[in-house]
């Protein structure tokens, strides 16, 4: 099969790996180089990510002038009230507005052209229950993150800056943004130039098992970013591709098909001993991203 995935540019992300190593941008910048990723992708409130518009211009200078990229950026996601852009309160969904405006901000000046959105931060986690579509109505929920939606696209038109809802593990069958027809509806009800998605193989696995590949094929038309994960499909476990249970020949097919070119982020760390993962490491795992794709159209 003529392969032409080439140009596909494997970044690692820096909220998964590259953060618990506590390295400075000039030492993730020599790491990229040794290794040969392309770049990395931003996280919001993380280590470097975490300074002036200023000091993020001067980040995003460094890499360009490295010959590498931050063309990704994860906005805010972990906490349960205040990233979450389905808030029912109209008094935390504004607020929530807001924060994601002022990271794109600071995506933008490191030099970031797409933020990865997710479609809801809450989870079963201490307590804390998330919105189940299910329970609370699909319109209800969906209308709240639409709304938040509009708002970030109209925002990020002066910067030309793209969003990706990325597709979310299930917790409850109900979560939004967790199930093929979520994600439909989310797009429909705020179709836009600068709206795409973020595929998260991971999550995916989670949530379909063997029928993974369903969520590719949904959202396919509209993908502009990725988060490369794998696991053993009970848990968002990160493991390097190749490690788990993704089936990886099937989708590297289909996207060599599509002809998509351009960056992929590798959302996990080595698959070696941690945290403060080595230079072999990293070479080794982009080496093995590269064999993943070789192997994968030969077969």
């Amino acid at each position: 099969m003529e392969n032409n995935l080439k140009n596909l540019h494997f970044v690692p992300s820096y909220d998964t790996g590259v953060m618990q190593c506590k390295k400075t941008a000039e030492e993730i910048i020599a790491m990229c180089k040794v290794s040969g990723f392309y770049g990395i992708e931003g996280t919001a409130e993380e280590g470097i990510f975490n300074g002036s518009l200023e000091e993020l211009t001067r980040i995003g200078e460094a890499f360009k002038a490295a010959g590498l990229s931050i063309n990704t950026f994860h906005l805010p996601f972990d906490k349960p009230v205040l990233d979450d852009i389905a808030a029912l309160y109209e008094c935390d969904r504004t607020r929530v507005v807001e924060r994601m405006k002022y990271w794109i901000e600071r995506a933008v000046a490191c030099g970031a052209h797409i933020g990865i959105l997710h479609p809801t931060s809450r989870r079963k986690v201490n307590g804390i229950q998330c919105y189940d579509a299910d329970f609370e109505g699909i319109d209800r929920i969906c209308g709240q993150a639409s709304k938040t939606i509009q708002a970030l696209l109209k925002f990020g038109e002066q910067f030309d800056f793209k969003i990706a809802l990325e597709n979310m593990t299930p917790y409850t069958s109900g979560r939004l943004g967790s199930r093929n027809e979520h994600l439909k509806k989310l797009y429909e009800e705020n179709a836009h130039p600068n709206l795409g998605f973020c595929l998260d193989t991971g999550h995916a696995l989670m949530a379909y098992g063997k029928d993974v590949m369903s969520v590719y094929y949904t959202v396919e038309e509209h993908l502009i970013a990725f988060h490369l994960a794998d696991n053993a499909g009970d848990r968002d476990s990160h493991l390097q591709p190749g490690k788990g249970n993704f089936p990886w020949g099937e989708f590297f097919k289909a996207l060599n098909k599509r002809g998509f070119t351009g960056n992929v982020c590798v959302e996990t760390p080595p698959f070696d001993i941690g945290p403060n993962y080595s230079d072999a490491s990293w070479c080794r795992m982009f080496k093995e991203m590269n064999e993943l794709v070789e192997n994968s159209l030969e077969s």
